[in-house]
């Protein structure tokens, strides 16, 4: 009996050890966002330079935590809630290194930009917006999987739906810009590329909710409307 409590013990500290690696994955990335943001609005080519050198370590903990659930899996076998997390962890680094490279690219553009002196300030606060609001969105889906809480998926697609609204907004205006002076075609070009990154880490990130979803409900709530999501998310 004794020797069964021990064997649990360590299993739910290998499973523990793994859920905090995700969320040090998880935390590092917001980071990237907002110092990605904070090197191409304030002209930090620097802190841009930092970002890319970091990637690195986002790709090295998502290879960290994609090998200790292998060997879980392989040692262990979970079952139920058990491998219902174990699949959503793994689900949920790819989806932490894509917004990893996505930032490292906002950073290489501000790198770019910076280097050849030929930012267009005004486009700044569009940008500004999303990028907040795709942070919150990441922040948000990393607290639901520390809470294990399914609740906040129909807020981070709601938050995503902005998201895509603006960047819908963002290149209205872009082409506009660019019918009325061909001169700021080359610029509005490099803005939508980082608009792009930015509404990315948006999808991303509501993936990662959908993941903590099927962890706690076992439910699949990908590619469902609201309502059903609701439904989903509001059964015991």
């Amino acid at each position: 009996m004794q020797q069964s409590e021990h064997i649990y013990k360590q299993y739910d500290a290998e499973l523990e050890a793994v859920r905090a690696k995700v969320l040090e994955m998880g935390n590092l990335v917001e980071q990237q966002i907002v110092d990605a943001l904070e090197a191409l609005v304030e002209s930090k080519p620097k802190l841009a330079k930092s970002i890319i050198n970091k990637d690195h370590l986002v790709n090295a903990l998502e290879v960290q935590v994609d090998e200790d659930c292998s060997h879980i899996i392989a040692r262990r076998q979970p079952a139920a809630g058990d491998l219902r997390m174990i699949l959503m962890m793994i689900k949920t680094i790819t989806d932490l290194e894509r917004i990893g490279d996505e930032a490292a690219k906002i950073a290489r553009f501000a790198q770019k930009v910076y280097e050849t002196d030929r930012m267009w300030s005004p486009r700044f606060n569009e940008i500004k917006v999303m990028a907040n609001l795709t942070r919150d969105m990441l922040h948000m889906a990393l607290d639901a999987f520390a809470r294990s809480d399914a609740t906040k998926v129909l807020e981070i697609a709601h938050m995503d739906e902005q998201v895509d609204e603006q960047f819908q907004v963002a290149i209205r205006q872009l082409i506009t810009f660019m019918l009325e002076d061909p001169r700021t075609i080359s610029m509005s070009l490099d803005v939508l590329f980082v608009s792009k990154a930015i509404e990315r880490i948006g999808d991303h990130a509501k993936n990662i909710s959908e993941y903590v979803v099927y962890m706690v409900k076992g439910k699949d709530v990908r590619h469902i409307s609201m309502d059903e999501m609701e439904q989903v998310t509001s059964q015991d």
